[in-house]
């Protein structure tokens, strides 16, 4: 019988396939953003490509499947299914919280996916919060060396931590920590949110400590506050966290924000993203990467062919989408004009 961290995740899991997880009346804000369509594209729908490199690796697409589960029995088929489905559409691909695969064996082929996607960019995940908690740059050395990866992550998860029973709350002086493990990991060290986002004073500070990229992870997804909510039996936890139902950076506003400060520093877009056209939308406003979590999590419990599916109506509606105003490839769209925002059209700037 699965137990603490390992029970936890399957919980995870569970809710956020069958629970009401969203923020209420929070959005990504993406929705603020439109694109002007070309009557006169001039181009060959067949020659659009959405080829781009991460991690020093190539990409098919410019899509990342986020971090999602790991170390349980059900996080093992999910992963796989994942992981087959990223290495034949040639995304990238992150692996769940591995402080569980640090701490027991138990479940340990749902960390151990290379197999399954020998040449996709691998990220694997730890919490920041650990580095309080008696980890360091050898444990992540350790998940890089176990897993294969070709990168870790932190996650920021503050809030989460704060609903969760029996949550880590100690976030205090993390930063010199975590610039300790940039310098001496043999790996790229990115840094992410789960759901409430990463502005750009954050993203800058974290940049100049070493962090490689920001995954901005903003609000208008998951919400783990109400994730752990509906997990708590603590009832001044879950009344609580009703007052957090709507809370976080919308997805948009962190893109924006981040790249305002850090102009040159890879950005992965996460947090609410469901279609093709909403990576296109996050595209053009400075995002680089685009994470998909929630969305392939369905389809993951089924097959990995469910989950080639539904990665091949997202690239087709990003394909789509370029075709509508015209641009063949991801530089053009990044710099098109054929986008409205808030009402105020580029073409006429």
């Amino acid at each position: 019988m699965e137990k603490g961290i390992n029970q936890r995740k399957t919980e995870h899991i569970r809710l956020c396939l069958t629970g009401n997880v969203e923020g209420v009346n929070k959005s990504t804000g993406l929705e603020g953003i439109n694109f002007l369509h070309n009557a006169l594209p001039e181009i060959n729908f067949a020659d659009i490509t959405l080829e781009t490199s991460f991690l020093n690796k190539k990409l098919k697409a410019p899509f990342l499947v986020s971090s999602m589960t790991g170390g349980t029995e059900l996080a093992t088929k999910i992963n796989q299914n994942l992981a087959l489905a990223a290495e034949e559409k040639g995304w990238a691909l992150g692996i769940g919280s591995t402080r569980a695969f640090l701490e027991s064996d138990q479940h340990k082929e749902s960390f151990l996916i290379r197999k399954q996607a020998p040449t996709a960019p691998l990220i694997a995940n730890i919490g920041a919060v650990q580095f309080n908690y008696g980890y360091g740059a050898e444990d992540c050395q350790r998940i890089i060396e176990k897993t294969g990866a070709d990168s870790i992550v932190l996650h920021l998860n503050s809030l989460q931590e704060a609903v969760q029973d029996g949550g880590d709350l100690n976030f205090e002086n993390l930063l010199p920590k975590i610039e300790q493990v940039c310098k001496t990991l043999g790996a790229p060290v990115g840094v992410k949110e789960v759901g409430f986002g990463i502005d750009g004073e954050a993203a800058e500070r974290l940049y100049n400590a070493g962090i490689s990229y920001i995954d901005v992870a903003g609000a208008g997804g998951t919400s783990w506050s109400q994730v752990e909510k509906l997990r708590s039996r603590d009832p001044l936890k879950k009344a609580a966290a009703e007052a957090f139902n709507n809370w976080g950076n919308p997805t948009k506003d962190c893109i924006v924000s981040v790249r305002s400060k850090l102009p040159e520093a890879p950005i992965v877009a996460s947090g609410g993203m469901k279609t093709g056209v909403d990576a296109a939308k996050a595209i053009t406003i400075g995002a680089d990467i685009i994470g998909f979590a929630r969305q392939l999590l369905k389809a993951a419990t089924e097959s990995a062919e469910d989950v080639i599916q539904t990665m091949e109506q997202i690239e087709l509606e990003l394909k789509m989408t370029m075709f509508g105003i015209g641009v063949k490839n991801l530089d053009e769209l990044k710099n098109t004009k054929r986008v409205s925002i808030l009402g105020q059209s580029l073409l006429d700037s």
